[in-house]
């Protein structure tokens, strides 16, 4: 019997050790860090909450009829629910040309804003050639001038070449962009002068530095400018309206207004198309949400 309770007795776990006083006065200090931590994400979620608002209205609203849009106060449930909406809104409006002339202008302008940005800023970060740091002060003091500005000399060149109410002249007035350069610049100060100097050494020209080593290693850079570009020239409601006067050119934001008439406006196909056209912006950001964050995070720190 004694050998029995002395098997039961080994066992059992050991007592855990008393507690000391630095650990006591420890956990008081876990638990409000704990809690300043449950407070900061609920604070988020509410910042958050607010920011998606809007978004959250819009949604709702393309599915509701047009005298329900603006009701006071806001329905947040509608009592009646038009998914028709997203069925007719490409009857009542050549809704796929317009998304295809947006999805072509988009993607065209950024493929050349990737293409000269990154190029003009690898010779102001890599190259040496006297006045270098003024031309970029310069280039990028245009950055401060505000487009109204110059959209009206901008339109007399456009119209003298015969341009206007072409793709093609949105394509050239936003082939460059002088915050494409900065952004690419100050990426391109990030990769150390050691790697360019060695393949100068082994014969490489710069048009091969840049391509073969510099832009192979700038995918972060790279995919923040596409996608800033991407947007801006999605959302661009001001330059097709100016230069494009052809309904088969208009863009999405354009093609919105036909909902628009001279005494009343159709709201919630207003609505219902808005939510249509943020679908590839929220597509595209979705893929390159990695290589975004990773690019805005290590732009302008100098290693």
């Amino acid at each position: 019997m004694n050998t029995t309770v002395l098997r039961k007795d080994s066992t059992r776990s050991p007592a855990p050790p008393p507690m000391t006083a630095g650990e006591e006065r420890r956990r008081p200090g876990r638990a409000l860090r704990t809690a300043g931590r449950v407070a900061l994400y609920v604070a988020l979620t509410g910042v958050a909450l607010l920011i998606l608002l809007p978004f959250i209205w819009m949604l709702i609203s393309s599915v509701k009829a047009d005298r329900d849009v603006f009701t006071v106060p806001i329905e947040w449930v509608p009592k009646e629910y038009h998914w028709d909406n997203f069925s007719r809104i490409w009857t009542d409006i050549p809704l796929a040309a317009y998304l295809g002339n947006s999805l072509f202008l988009s993607v065209v302008i950024t493929f050349l804003q990737v293409l000269t940005g990154s190029f003009a800023a690898y010779g102001f970060a890599k190259m040496r050639f006297p006045g270098r740091d003024l031309l970029f002060a310069g280039y990028i003091a245009t950055i401060a001038v505000p487009w109204q500005a110059y959209m009206i000399p901008q339109y007399i060149i456009m119209q003298k070449l015969g341009l206007v109410n072409t793709h093609l002249s949105l394509i050239l007035l936003q082939a460059f962009g002088a915050f494409g350069v900065f952004l690419m610049r100050q990426f391109y100060l990030t990769i150390p002068d050691e790697i360019s100097e060695a393949a100068r050494l082994d014969g490489l020209s710069e048009y091969g530095i840049w391509a073969r080593i510099i832009l192979p290693l700038s995918k972060p850079a790279l995919a923040s400018l596409a996608l800033l570009t991407f947007v801006n020239t999605w959302n661009d409601y001001m330059g097709p309206f100016i230069y494009l006067t052809d309904n088969s050119l208009w863009t999405v934001q354009l093609g919105l207004r036909s909902f628009i008439g001279q005494y009343d406006a159709q709201y919630a196909m207003i609505m219902t198309g808005s939510v249509l056209s943020i679908l590839p912006i929220l597509l595209v950001f979705l893929l390159g949400q990695r290589y975004f964050v990773r690019g805005i995070a290590t732009t302008g720190v100098k290693g």
